[in-house]
Formats: C-alpha cells, sequence, structure tokens
C-alpha cells in the first residue's frame, strides 16, 4: 500500500510536499496575470484609403475586390467589411488556435496578390494589413488645461512625439489616432487659377517638381583619377520646408519674364492633415490615441509598457498639457483578480473553521488545512509548465477546488479518528487502518472528480478556451489533493494525532456539538430506514424532482457571460443625416454636462470625440468615454454601471428634462464582456442579402425591421452599423459636349478630385519630420453645389471651359457607409437586452423578428453573440459526455454495472438544487452556469460514491443490503456533511460577491451552493435507495440469466 510507506517515511512525504510548494512559488513570479486568456479568434484588419471616394466606389473598387481573394485561407471563420467615405476596413477573423502571425501572412500574401487591380490612389497611401483587436485596450489622452493650443497643435504633437513609439511597444497591436497632425494646406482660388488659364493638375505637376529631394551626387567617387584628393557629396535641390517657400513656388511663366507663384492663385497654410474630429476631455481641448492590443499579447503587462513609455514624455510637455488615461481596461482586470484573491482567502478561512467545528481538535484540523497551501501552489507550477496565466477563470476554478481539495484529506483524518476512538488504537496503527478503507475511495473520487471535467478540454472556439481554463485547474487541484492524501496527509496524522484516552471528557461547545450531531445522526439511522422501507413513494418523488429540474431548467435565461461593471461606460449619438458638427458638439455638451453634474458622484473624466463612431464617421456623430470612480467609492445597487447607464438613456429622452436631446439617438453601453469580440456589450447580428437580392432590397428589409425593433420591449439601443442613407450630389456628364468642346475625362477627373475631394501630392519637412502637402479648393468655393460652376478645365485649344457648360446637378439617396458579412451585402445590427433580461432571449427575439420581417433574407451572428451561440450548442454535449465518461470510469473501477448506475442516478439531486437557485436570483444559463453544474454533478458523485463504496464493502462482508445500506449511510454521514459544508464555506464568498467582477463571482457561486445543499440533503437520503433498487435489478437479471443457462444445459442433457 502507497500510502504505509510515506506513514513509515514521513519526512520523504514532507520533501515532497515542499518541493511542490517551492515549485509553485517560482511559477507565481513567471506566471502572467490577466482578466481572460487570450479568448477572442485572431483577428487580421486590411484597411485602404482611397480619398474623396463614396461608400459605393470603395465597396466596388476596393472591398469586393480583396473580399474576391480571401478564399483557401487556413481556419478562416469568417470575414466582415465596412466600405465608408474614403476608406474600406475588412476585418478577417480565423478560429481559435490558429498562430495570428501566420493568419497575417497568409491575409498579406492574398492582399499582395490584388495589389496591381486597385486604383493607384490607393496604392499610393498604401494597403495594411496589421494583427488587431476590434476593440481598444485603452485610450491615452492629452489636453491643454491653459486653453492656449487647438485641437490640431495637440495631435501634432501626439504624433509627432508618441504615436510612432506607442505602436511599437510590445503587445500594441494598433494605434487609432482621434485627430491628424499638420500638413501644408494648399487653398485653391477657381476664379484666380481661370484668369490665369490654369488647373488644379498644373499646381499639383509644380508642386510635385519644386518640391522635391534631388540626389546631386558627388565629385571625386570611385573609380576616379589617379590622384584625386577631393571627395565631397553635391547637395542641389532639398524639400521644402515652410509656408513662404511653397508660396514662391513658380506656377507659370511668360515671355516677358514675369512669374504666376503659387501664393497668386492659392492660400498656403500649415493646416491639419484631417479636419474629421472634435476631441475634449471635461470640455478642454483634447486629441487621444485608441490603443488596441495584438492578438495574443498580454494586457496588463502591454498597459505597463505603455505607461511606462509615455511616463518618460511627461517632463517634456509643453507647458499646460497634462496627460491622461480616460478609457483603461486594465484597471478592472487588476481589480477583479484582486476581489477573487481575496475571495481566495476568504474561503480558506471559512472552511478552516468549518473543519475546527467538526473535527473538534485543533490537531486534526490542522492536517487538512496544511493540504490547502500545498495543492494550490502545485497547481500553479503545473499551470505555469502548461503555458497558463493567472486569471480570473484560473482563479475561479482554485476557489472552487478549496471545498474539494480539503474533502480527501478531511475524509483521511476523519477515518483516522473513528479507528482511533473505535478500536481504541493509536495514531499510526489507526491510519494504517483507515488508509486501507478509504485508499481506493480516494482514488475513486479523485478519478470521478477529474473526468467530469475532462471534455471541457477537448472542446474548441473561445467557449472552449474558457472551459479549458476550469477544466486544468481544477483537474490539477484534484490530482494533487489525492496525492497529498496518500503520501502526507497520513504521514502527518500517523505522527501529529494524540489517541484519545478512555476517561477523555470534553467540555464546552464542542461537546453541546457533538451531542447535538449525534442525536441528528441517530435520527438520520432512524429515517433512511424508513425512506428505504418506501420505495415507491419516494421513487415517485424522484420523477418529481426530475420533472421539476428539467421544467426550470428550461425557464432559465441563457447567456454567454455575465456583464460586469468595469468602471467604464460608452456613449454614442447620432444626429439625422446632414447635421452639422456645431450641432454635434452641442449635444456633446449636454452629455457632457449631465455626467460631470448630475453623476459627478459616480463619474471621473468624460473623453468625447465628435465626427467618430462605432457605427461609421460623419459629422452627425460622437462617442464618448466615461471613467467611472473606484467600486468602493461607489456603493450601492444605484451606483453600478448599469444603473448610471439606465438613468442617463432615460434623462436624454425626457422632454420635460434639462437634458433632454432633441433629434438624436443616444445609446449608453458597457464595454464588451470579453476582450476582442466587440467594442461594447450587446449582440452583434448580421442581416444578409438572400439569393438574388438587391443592395436596394436589402436596404428596404432593413429599414422595416428596424422600425420593428423600436416597438420590441425585450431590445433597446437596436441600431445599425453605418449611417442613413444620405441625399448626394449626382454629376451626370453630357458626353457629346464633352468631346466636342475638346476636353478629357482625365481633365475633369482630376479637377474634380483636387477641388473638392482634395489630393495628396507629396511631402514636406517641418521641424525635422516628414509630413504631407495637400491641394484642395479653399472652403467657400466648395460651400455650395453651384460652386462647382467656379470650376474650369482647359481643352485642346488651351481654352477654360466652366463645369456649367457639360455638367448636371442633381440630388440622389446614397449610404455614407456599406458593410459586407463573407462576401454577401448585410447590415449589422448591434443592440441590447432590455433591463433585466438576458442577451440568450434577446439574440432569440432578434432571430423571431428577422425571420417574420423578411423571408427571403439571410443572418449570421458576429462577435461576442457568435461565440454566445456556439457556447449554447456544445452545453448539451458538455453534460453529455461528462455523464458517459464518469459512468465508464466507474464501471472500470469497480468492475461494476450497477454501482456507476446508482451513482449517476443521484446526479439530479445536486441540478434540481443549481437550476432553483440560479432562477430564483435572476441569472442566467451562461458559460458560468455550465462550469457551477458540471462541479455539482462532480460533487454528487463524490458523495454517492463515499456512500456506495461502504454499503458495498458491507454488503461484500455477508451483511444483507438493507443493513448494508443503513451502515454505510450512517458511517458516512457525518465526513459527508462537514465536507459539504466546507465546500459551501468555501463557494460563499463567490455567491455574495462586490467589488468589480462580480457577476461573474455570483453567477458561479450561487449555482453551485444551490446544487451542493440539495445534493447533500437528497442523496444522502436517495443514494442507499438507489443503490438497493439497482442491485436487485441485476440480481433479478441474473439470477434468471442462471436459471436460463440451467435449463439449456438440462435440454441438452436430455438430448
Amino acid at each position: 500500500m502507497i500510502a504505509r510507506f510515506f506513514i513509515n517515511h514521513p519526512i520523504f512525504a514532507w520533501v515532497i510536499s515542499l518541493i511542490i510548494m517551492l515549485l509553485g512559488i517560482l511559477s507565481i513570479k513567471n506566471l502572467a496575470v490577466e482578466q481572460y486568456p487570450d479568448i477572442a479568434p485572431p483577428t487580421i484588419e486590411i484597411r485602404a484609403t482611397y480619398s474623396g471616394a463614396t461608400a459605393k466606389a470603395i465597396e466596388n473598387s476596393i472591398t469586393q475586390i480583396i473580399e474576391q481573394e480571401l478564399r483557401g485561407l487556413d481556419g478562416l471563420l469568417y470575414f466582415s467589411s465596412t466600405s465608408g467615405s474614403s476608406t474600406s476596413t475588412i476585418n478577417v477573423v480565423f478560429e481559435k488556435g490558429i498562430d495570428p502571425d501566420i493568419a497575417q501572412v497568409q491575409v498579406n500574401n492574398k492582399v499582395q496578390q490584388i495589389l496591381p487591380r486597385l486604383p493607384e490612389d490607393v496604392r499610393k497611401e498604401g494597403v495594411s494589413v496589421v494583427k488587431a483587436q476590434t476593440d481598444y485596450l485603452m485610450i491615452l489622452s492629452i489636453h491643454d488645461e491653459l486653453g492656449k493650443s487647438s485641437e490640431n497643435d495637440i495631435s501634432d504633437y501626439m504624433i509627432s512625439n508618441l504615436k510612432d513609439g506607442l505602436a511599437r511597444v510590445d503587445g500594441v497591436g494598433g494605434v487609432e489616432l482621434f485627430g491628424a497632425e499638420y500638413a501644408m494646406r494648399i487653398w485653391l482660388d477657381p476664379k484666380k487659377l481661370k484668369s490665369y488659364n490654369l488647373m488644379p493638375s498644373d499646381i499639383n505637376k509644380e508642386v510635385t517638381i519644386q518640391n522635391t529631394q534631388a540626389s546631386g551626387g558627388s565629385i571625386g567617387a570611385r573609380p576616379h583619377l589617379n590622384g584625386q584628393e577631393l571627395n565631397a557629396d553635391v547637395v542641389s535641390r532639398t524639400k521644402l520646408e515652410n509656408v513662404r517657400e511653397f508660396e514662391n513656388i513658380v506656377i507659370k511663366s511668360n515671355n516677358a519674364g514675369s512669374n504666376v507663384l503659387l501664393s497668386d492663385v492659392a492660400k498656403v497654410e500649415i493646416g491639419s492633415q484631417d479636419y474629421s474630429f472634435i476631441s475634449k476631455l471635461n470640455g478642454y481641448q483634447a486629441s487621444g490615441i485608441g490603443i488596441k492590443l495584438s492578438s495574443g499579447a498580454n494586457a496588463i503587462e502591454t498597459a505597463k509598457k505603455v505607461k511606462e513609455y509615455i511616463s518618460s514624455f511627461e517632463s517634456y510637455l509643453p507647458s499646460g498639457y497634462k496627460i491622461s488615461y480616460p478609457y483603461d481596461t486594465t484597471i478592472f482586470v487588476e481589480e477583479s483578480i484582486k476581489e477573487v484573491v481575496k475571495t481566495l482567502f476568504e474561503a480558506i478561512f471559512l472552511v478552516v473553521i468549518v473543519m475546527f467545528v467538526f473535527l473538534n481538535s485543533w490537531r486534526a484540523t490542522i492536517i487538512p488545512a496544511i493540504a490547502v497551501p500545498v495543492v494550490l501552489l502545485g497547481t500553479f507550477a503545473i499551470l505555469n509548465f502548461l503555458g497558463f496565466s493567472i486569471n480570473s477563470l484560473t482563479m475561479f476554478a482554485m476557489v472552487l477546488s478549496i471545498g474539494l481539495l480539503v474533502d480527501d484529506a478531511i475524509v483521511v483524518v476523519e477515518n483516522v479518528e473513528r479507528n482511533m476512538k473505535e478500536k481504541n488504537l493509536c495514531a499510526k496503527e489507526a491510519t494504517i487502518i483507515a488508509m486501507s478503507e478509504i485508499t481506493s475511495a480516494l482514488i475513486g473520487v479523485a478519478t470521478v472528480l477529474s473526468v467530469v471535467f475532462l471534455p471541457m478540454i477537448f472542446f474548441s472556439g473561445s467557449t472552449g478556451i474558457i472551459y479549458k481554463q476550469f477544466a486544468v485547474t481544477i483537474i490539477s487541484s484534484m490530482l494533487l489533493s489525492v496525492i497529498v492524501a496518500i503520501t502526507l496527509s497520513p504521514a502527518i496524522c500517523a505522527t501529529f494525532l494524540k489517541p484519545h484516552s478512555p476517561s477523555e471528557k470534553q467540555t464546552g461547545p464542542i461537546v453541546w456539538f457533538n451531542n447535538k450531531f449525534d442525536s441528528l445522526t441517530r435520527k438520520y439511522k432512524m429515517s433512511i430506514f424508513n425512506f428505504i422501507n418506501r420505495p415507491l413513494k419516494w421513487m415517485t418523488a424522484y420523477i418529481v424532482i426530475i420533472a421539476v429540474t428539467i421544467l426550470f431548467f428550461l425557464k432559465l435565461p441563457t447567456g454567454f457571460v455575465p456583464s460586469e461593471d468595469q468602471g467604464d461606460l460608452m456613449i454614442q449619438f447620432t444626429l439625422p443625416v446632414g447635421a452639422s458638427a456645431t450641432r454635434s458638439e452641442n449635444v456633446e455638451k449636454i452629455i457632457r454636462d449631465y455626467f460631470l453634474k448630475e453623476e459627478k458622484n459616480n463619474v471621473n473624466s468624460i473623453f468625447t470625440i465628435v465626427g467618430f463612431t462605432f457605427t461609421g464617421n460623419g459629422q452627425n456623430g460622437g462617442l464618448g468615454f466615461i471613467e467611472l470612480k473606484n467600486w468602493k467609492e461607489r456603493a450601492g445597487k444605484e451606483n453600478k454601471a448599469d444603473e448610471i447607464a439606465q438613468r442617463a438613456m432615460i434623462v436624454f429622452s425626457d422632454s420635460s428634462s434639462e437634458y433632454f436631446i432633441r433629434d438624436a439617438e443616444v445609446y449608453v453601453m458597457n464595454p464588451s464582456s470579453i476582450p476582442g469580440l466587440g467594442n461594447s456589450d450587446g449582440f452583434e447580428f448580421q442581416l444578409q442579402a438572400g439569393a438574388k437580392m438587391s443592395r436596394e432590397e436589402l436596404l428596404k428589409a432593413k429599414d422595416s425591421l428596424l422600425e420593428t425593433l423600436k416597438s420590441s420591449e425585450i431590445i433597446v439601443g437596436a441600431r445599425v452599423e453605418g449611417t442613413e442613407e444620405t441625399p448626394q450630389i449626382k454629376l451626370d456628364y453630357d458626353k457629346k459636349k464633352i468631346y466636342s468642346l475638346g476636353l478629357s475625362y482625365e481633365d475633369i477627373d482630376n479637377t474634380l478630385s483636387s477641388a473638392w475631394a482634395g489630393t495628396y501630392v507629396n511631402d514636406f519637412i517641418d521641424r525635422s519630420r516628414v509630413k504631407r502637402v495637400y491641394i484642395q479648393a479653399d472652403a467657400q468655393y466648395r460651400a455650395k453645389p453651384e460652386d462647382l460652376y467656379l470650376w474650369n478645365v482647359r481643352n485642346k485649344e488651351n481654352k477654360m471651359v466652366s463645369f456649367e457648360e457639360f455638367t448636371k446637378i442633381s440630388w440622389e439617396p446614397a449610404e455614407k457607409s456599406l458593410t459586407r458579412y463573407n462576401g454577401l451585402a448585410s447590415y449589422l445590427f448591434q443592440g441590447q437586452a432590455g433591463y433585466g433580461i438576458s442577451s440568450g432571449t434577446a439574440m432569440d427575439e432578434m432571430e423571431k423578428l428577422a425571420k417574420a420581417n423578411n423571408k427571403d433574407t439571410n443572418y449570421s451572428w458576429s462577435g461576442l453573440s457568435y461565440q454566445e451561440k456556439l457556447s449554447g450548442g456544445q452545453a448539451i454535449y458538455l453534460y453529455s459526455l461528462s455523464l458517459i465518461v464518469i459512468f465508464l470510469c466507474l464501471a472500470a473501477l469497480y468492475e461494476s454495472w450497477s454501482i456507476p448506475i446508482s451513482v449517476l442516478l443521484a446526479v439530479p439531486l445536486g441540478i434540481i438544487g443549481a437550476v432553483i437557485a440560479v432562477y430564483f436570483r435572476e441569472l442566467n444559463n451562461d458559460v458560468y452556469f455550465q462550469v457551477a453544474l458540471l462541479t455539482t454533478v462532480g460533487l454528487v458523485s463524490k458523495n454517492a460514491i463515499l456512500i456506495v463504496e461502504f454499503i458495498e464493502n458491507a454488503y461484500k462482508n455477508g451483511k444483507p443490503l438493507v443493513k448494508s445500506a443503513i451502515q454505510g449511510a450512517s458511517l458516512r454521514f457525518r465526513p459527508i456533511i462537514m465536507t459539504s459544508l466546507a465546500f459551501i464555506a468555501g463557494v460563499i464568498p463567490l455567491a455574495i460577491s462586490t467589488g468589480a467582477g462580480a457577476n461573474s463571482r455570483i453567477s458561479i457561486g450561487t449555482g453551485i451552493i444551490g446544487g451542493t445543499l440539495t445534493a447533500t440533503i437528497l442523496a444522502i437520503f436517495y443514494v442507499p435507495l438507489l443503490f438497493i433498487l439497482i442491485k436487485k435489478i441485476f440480481a433479478n437479471q441474473s439470477e434468471q440469466a442462471k436459471l436460463s443457462r440451467k435449463k439449456e444445459q438440462k435440454g441438452i442433457k436430455n438430448v
């Protein structure tokens, strides 16, 4: 017997445990700390720019061309695209497990193949292929407290000094500036151009020629003449560096010697490269950089490196400039991990108290208490070896493990104590006998608890990653626990416990507790006798239990993971199409004033960006990031993030409120529960065009569905990515007139593009940094549609022809943003479940409404919703596999088909408690509940095995079946109650959690406590009864088989 060896060699046992602990301590220093492991599937972003092009032009000339090449990519999950004004963005999502670097190479190779098919201007700007997630890790902001700098000044400073360095920080997947750097702006005057017989292309040509870096070579370079003594580089022309030099560019000269300078036909100034965004922090002029996490990178480590890099610049900031982080997801990560660690120690403390109450001895209590650090530290060592991290999931699993891992040591100590007391043995002899009785049960329990979670390891996708974190941690803990129970625990028992003297008397509360528990045990013994003798009554009740379990299980709302108060909120607003930036700024001010005044006790800061939203860019919308105060400063349900968001939504839509926002749709949202799976909490629903369905028909279906969603009580904040249809100017050229006037389409297109869209010419040098040069019409010459007629094109006869002579202007509706999903036209619907409604219920409602709206459309889920659908489909397979594996494992361990059946029949006794507890606390059937359910299955099986093991031993020793059942159940009554209460005590801190990440802890803790209570109360009665019934059924079948064989043999003899 293994245990006997360690009983005789206690130092050996201590050495093994100390080595395990040492490895664990060393491993903790190497383990990364994060909220979740890398759950989000690898995402590769393709981005291309085509200045001045409409969404439709972008879709036809860039997006679709690239999408058609995205075939044959290994591990491709899906891809989605957005074609907006001047920009095409395609997100290619791969299966979890695909190396992000390999995925990037695959996508980049495809892009390079089609690059020659893209417009020249797109190739000139470049097509980027980067590893990136869709959401932000953090936002860095700089604002000017003195109010002396413009947003453009701050943006240029950030780009010139910070942006490139941030992009190189290890772990950063991408940086997005909410602003633009300086650019040399050449504002053209069409009247002056006409007077000099010039077109914008002439300006473009001369700026390109005269703003260039010419290579002058050198004199005396090899090969040179014999005796050459001089060698020097030759510098001729260099790039221009200031406004004056650009103003003096010669555009045209005449025979008389006079020159037309650039300043004669245009206004030249240092302006902004892009005027799309207006950023503010608490009302101060500001600019910001959104920092995205690279696929597979560690969030906390990356954020730490970013802050270290930025801190090196703080002492060099211009006067009045202040750095802040208005949005930082890692604060929540660190706080939630701290809360779980706190919960871990609370669980250990409560478990030790329960053990002391039941074991009545500090010596007996110390033994299982010693097992806790050995097993937990050993688990850290295994996690480090397997490449895991310290995250919410592994820490949750460790909290659950505490109650389970002390069970083994408690069983050892309790059995040794019982043998010492009943047989009057010394500690060593009692330990040897005790271990001979329970070693097989310990191995059986550990095996069953491990195989319950084993199927989790083999599931794929993001859900599989979550399952695997729990499974590996709990299995490691269970295996280490049984190793400690067979090696260290018996060694300590044999040397540390003291035998009980016949004259020994206990006093105080311990005597009272033992007397009461002994009385309870006697009552239990009588009750189990009565219970067993009424099988029909109680088996009918058993069927009712199963029916109630199914009923409540089907009523549970579904979800993926709970929505958490992450210490941040996002707010997005959209005005009607055509609204100016001025109107959007007014809305931004109302929103800012509300949060900084009415929610000042809950809000630290608000960073807003006018012109940028998650659903598309434009002057008629904006986005805000609200940093909430620490969770401890926001005590009370009314100050939680969900409640703050709900209040704000009501205020902004209340016409009697001073903060009423007219004509704007405002959404206040929680950030996404899982990094990398969307920008905010809620669903992502892709409404796709069916076979032979046009974009126009899909548009009608989209509008109809959106209108239906507005009246839904289940879904709130429904919106579609992209802006509404907006009027756009359509230019109709008269082809006959163009040719009769001697014009070329190339000159027409170049003039229009340069004048109204703006054209990137080349680069100039600004304070030793290369920046861009743009030509464009001055604002007053592109303010109204008829301003087009101010522009002229030179014909073959060198005469200027106005656009008015060959162009008609009309208006037509068009979308400013077009989305596609897996190569099909689509609209991305986003929204949230109503207050108190689960995400699963909202998703079911969305599917139902979409099907009823238009039968010709298709739909798909993306982002977090895709993973939620996947997890719901995997749950039934997970439960089934776990039960099958338990059955096979028990059958092999006990060489019996009947024992596994009697154990598995006890499983519903725990499930009913878990389901009812979660139902009445209004929680969801999510991934955490699924883990809680499997843990409950393991606990029920463990208790059943301990009872069945003793019943089976008594039955094999010749006792009648019923007496064996009563004796076995009575002997295990105290340890089962003790271990179950210890387990519940360890999980209580989870179920009553507050602070960062509380909702996830509550979800898993509630299910386990409910399941453990019913598993304990019901199983101690039902397991003996089920064992007897199954034994009788198998015995009858065995007798019938024997009789049948005898008849066959008798028949053969007669023949």
